[in-house]
């Protein structure tokens, strides 16, 4: 119990730029991962938007810069934000359910994220940034574990109820690869409803 009690005082005074160079030594998960650990995320103390997605691709985890690829180029577009601004940390922190490219699966398609990633990290990391106003739920992988039993029963009936949502903070969105192009094509609400909304929420914010 001593011991539980040094480790809560010691997570109490630490600071964000601890916890990161923590994150970014992070080997909990080294054994599973094919290109080995290289966590990969943006936080600082006054950001204001809060993006989770899923993990990071060969060519963010090649880079080290997160959504530096084809489906960051479509977030940025879905936010109507240009490069700078996004990679402000002072204003948009960027953490992954997982941090390192977890694999893929022998026919193709990124893993899952590492289950260890986020109960180890998010919570300390979200305690840091007390000025969060938006969190972005970017997959289904983010909306499980941050709604709970107050998501839908599939990504399109979370989304679709997104205004519920966002009355607690969360904004759930579909993973902006090109996967998801047929699911647009489908669901044209998304870009005629779910997109404005964000985009306004992101104005006032930023």
């Amino acid at each position: 119990m001593g011991w539980n009690r040094s480790r809560e005082a010691a997570m109490t005074d630490e600071t964000l730029p601890d916890l990161l160079a923590s994150v970014r030594r992070c080997r909990l998960c080294e054994t599973h991962l094919p290109l080995g650990p290289r966590p990969v995320l943006q936080a600082g103390e006054d950001a204001v938007l809060m993006i989770i997605g899923q993990a990071p691709g060969t060519k963010v985890h090649e880079t080290g810069v997160p959504w530096n690829d084809p489906s960051g180029d479509r977030l940025r577009d879905w936010l109507q934000v240009d490069r700078e601004t996004f990679y402000d940390a002072s204003r948009i922190a960027l953490t992954p359910m997982g941090f390192c490219y977890p694999g893929r699966y022998p026919r193709g398609g990124d893993l899952p994220p590492r289950v260890e990633c986020a109960p180890a990290w998010h919570e300390r990391l979200r305690a840091r940034m007390p000025k969060i106003a938006l969190t972005l739920l970017v997959g289904s992988y983010a909306q499980a574990r941050y709604l709970g039993p107050a998501r839908g029963k599939t990504l399109t009936e979370t989304v679709r109820d997104f205004r519920t949502h966002l009355a607690h903070g969360f904004l759930p969105t579909p993973h902006p690869s090109w996967r998801v192009n047929g699911w647009l094509k489908k669901n044209t609400w998304f870009e005629e409803e779910v997109l404005p909304e964000l985009r306004r929420q992101v104005q006032a914010i930023l």
